[in-house]
């Protein structure tokens, strides 16, 4: 992604020389700033993307206060992965395909056309969440409405500034995002007691649903999201391991935080006897339950910036993978890629017959299914590839936690197979 603003960059092994004046030194610092929020805000935007509002609705609807403990899993799990896949990506300075290929040959590749096959996928559901969004909002069409959203994200990434638009679009959207849910959580009137205690001792679990939930906040491209946006900032190294890993962890307490917000302000509805058409539009039913007319225009809202955000996030990344085929595809080349990875998934979108709500369940799961491929590459790396990390000892009780997160996943994915691919025949 191009950023040709003139703040200084945030570079790794760029220092503010003595001779910079302190308005140079507050914009130097402002922008490091920028850059991390910016990582950090579009890994979970990314994360509560349309699949995950519509999924957390759906699920809801069949397990109740029970789909809490697949949050607290999906949490645990996104803080294994995230931690481990950003602090081995910037300690290296390395694309993920990049990194995979010199680990073991070959592997690099296999890796981005999972990603970029997966991107393109979850990128379809997230151009129907945006129509989605605009029909609640303004009653538009949903295939106008997820035209209108792909133009409005190709546009970010024409302009001069793509990266700096990025990183302020996706923060102020999540902030946004974020307090509007709060707001129907409070209106909805949830169980909160039956919720704290099932999301440690569930009545029951269910491996399709949880493979389903990870896979639509941290499965495919999203891993790899805010550690890859970090490598064009510059930020790489074992100098900014702390803060790398503090931007890791807040990322995920804030999706988890606004999980378990969004979760309650379903439950509540759910909870008062209310039955959300899971084949339709349920988490649109959930809000308008809660809060009536004004609770639909908020869920439209929500979801479209939950949409157009997962656009951004899932364009921006998949291509980042590209440059493993060919080093060509970088800066303003990178973002004329992303431009055309928008307009064939709205092509497609356009095209496609599925019912949105059920290719956004779907999506999700697909993803599930990919991220235990790039786990595993990963985890070979930290312990068969140390060399690779740079001459610093790579902590031995991280790479246990991501291994034991690398099992799971694969556990899951492994049951979940059938269930997911069912989804489609609904």
């Amino acid at each position: 992604m191009s950023d040709t603003s003139h703040e200084p960059p945030a570079s790794s092994t760029q220092s503010t020389p003595a001779s910079h004046t302190p308005a140079d030194v507050r914009r130097f610092a402002s922008a490091r700033r920028r850059s991390l929020l910016g990582a950090l805000f579009l890994m979970a935007t990314s994360a509560i993307g349309p699949g995950f509002i519509t999924q957390t609705a759906t699920f809801t609807q069949q397990l109740g206060a029970a789909f809490a403990f697949g949050i607290l899993a999906s949490i645990l799990l996104d803080l294994a992965v995230q931690m481990n896949v950003w602090r081995m990506i910037t300690l290296t300075g390395k694309r993920a395909s990049v990194l995979a290929n010199e680990a073991l040959p070959g592997s690099g590749y296999l890796l981005a056309v999972l990603i970029v096959f997966g991107g393109l996928i979850f990128n379809i559901g997230n151009t129907a969440g945006a129509g989605l969004g605009l029909n609640a909002l303004f009653g538009l069409d949903p295939r106008i409405g997820g035209a209108i959203s792909a133009a409005i994200a190709i546009a970010i990434f024409l302009a001069k500034r793509a990266g700096a638009v990025v990183d302020r679009v996706v923060i102020v959207a999540g902030l946004v995002m974020i307090v509007l849910t709060v707001i129907v959580a409070i209106l909805s009137d949830p169980p909160v007691g039956d919720a704290l205690k099932q999301t440690v001792l569930p009545d029951t679990v269910d491996f399709a649903t949880i493979t389903t939930i990870v896979g639509g906040t941290v499965g495919g491209y999203i891993t790899y999201a805010g550690a890859h946006k970090l490598l064009d900032s510059g930020t790489t190294g074992p100098e900014h391991v702390a803060e790398v890993n503090r931007a890791a962890v807040n990322g995920i307490l804030v999706t988890g935080i606004m999980r378990y917000v969004l979760f309650l302000a379903i439950l509540g509805v759910v909870a008062s006897g209310v039955v959300l058409d899971v084949a339709g539009n349920p988490a649109a039913d959930a809000f308008s339950a809660a809060a009536g007319e004004t609770g639909l225009r908020i869920f439209g809202a929500v979801f479209w910036i939950a949409a157009i955000t997962s656009v951004i996030g899932s364009a921006y990344t998949s291509v980042s993978f590209l440059p493993v085929f060919s080093a060509r595809i970088t800066g303003r080349t990178a973002d004329l890629w992303t431009v055309g990875f928008i307009v064939v998934s709205l092509a497609v979108y356009l095209m496609v017959g599925t019912a949105p709500a059920t290719l956004l369940v779907f999506v999700g799961g697909v993803n599930g299914l990919i991220l235990p491929i790039g786990l595993t590459l990963f985890m070979y790396i930290g312990w068969f590839k140390g060399s690779l990390l740079g001459k610093a000892r790579y902590p031995r009780w991280l790479l246990v936690v991501g291994t034991l997160a690398t099992v799971v996943t694969w556990y899951m994915a492994v049951n979940a197979v059938g269930p997911i691919f069912d989804l489609l025949s609904v």
